[in-house]
């Protein structure tokens, strides 16, 4: 089943609002892309416009960017330690934007949207 971004048919009554037109095909949405650790893996996406979407499935490298030395290093990450987005992520190391990983250097805190740009940058915390 699709999942849409529309109306919903309830209102906060309980009662139905009446259909004046179907779905739309720009009000559909996809499934939330839960980027993991292990090894690289990614996919393209064709967007509206015809335009390309990278979407990090797997990945097990961040780039740390450390604040004192004003440099950006290639570190393995080897633990999720917190996600805000969900509690029940750092059990499955499931990676979003701000989630709180331990890296070779230590904790860095992620910057960038892994499920959008297909990337993992962060920040030395």
């Amino acid at each position: 089943m699709t999942k849409n971004k529309s109306r919903s048919k309830r209102k906060v009554t309980t009662g139905k609002y009446k259909d004046y037109r179907k779905r739309k095909l720009y009000e559909f949405t996809r499934d939330p892309t839960l980027t993991k650790l292990g090894d690289k893996k990614a996919k393209t996406l064709r967007t509206r416009g015809g335009n390309q979407k990278l979407i990090l499935l797997t990945d097990n490298f961040v780039n740390l960017y450390i604040p004192k030395e004003k440099k950006h290093k290639r570190v393995k990450i080897t633990a999720v330690v917190e996600n805000p987005a969900n509690r029940h992520y750092v059990r499955r190391n499931i990676i979003t934007k701000s989630t709180i990983v331990k890296t070779e250097l230590g904790n860095a805190k992620i910057t960038s949207r892994p499920g959008q740009r297909g990337i993992l940058n962060a920040v030395l915390i």
